[in-house]
């Protein structure tokens, strides 16, 4: 298995994704119940822009079991997909939901934001973004102002 799952993934660093595709969902017919083959099916779906047929690749990988940054990844993968389709609640759904289980993922709380813009939540998303980047910039004139920065998303509206 593990051989097969290392010649998909060379597949795809060819560009050769329509034949990893037919590949992985192959295996799949064999292996349903392989976390990591669902996972790579759903990354080379969502390469090839089919997050409808992604999605559930991303949810079976979950549920199999996924862990560490890889399951991360399938959270950020999974409510991508949804956002991609015009699905903005399942993807906040998605992205909150990998956000409990990986807080400092900022992939996550960034697609978080695009979400919540896609939403009509505005003030929501600038204030996540905000938080983002206060958290995560190197920039040194972000880290200088970076309680500032918080204070002032907390409530954009409020002036002195």
């Amino acid at each position: 298995m593990h051989i097969a799952l290392e010649n998909i993934q060379q597949l795809r660093q060819r560009g050769e994704h329509e034949t990893a595709r037919l590949q992985a969902l192959e295996l799949l017919r064999h292996q349903p119940q392989h976390a990591d083959l669902h996972y790579l099916a759903a990354c080379i779906h969502d390469s090839l822009g089919l997050e409808a047929e992604a999605i559930p690749h991303y949810q079976q990988a979950l549920e199999l079991g996924l862990s560490g940054e890889t399951a991360a990844e399938a959270w950020l993968g999974l409510g991508s997909s949804h956002r991609a389709l015009g699905r903005f609640d399942e993807a906040e759904a998605a992205l909150l939901q990998g956000l409990q289980l990986f807080p400092e993922h900022h992939a996550l709380r960034a697609f978080l934001a695009m979400a919540q813009y896609n939403q009509g939540r505005h003030k929501e998303a600038t204030q996540g973004l905000l938080a983002l980047l206060a958290d995560g910039s190197a920039d040194h004139g972000i880290r200088a102002y970076r309680r500032a920065i918080h204070f002032y998303a907390e409530d954009l509206d409020r002036t002195w």
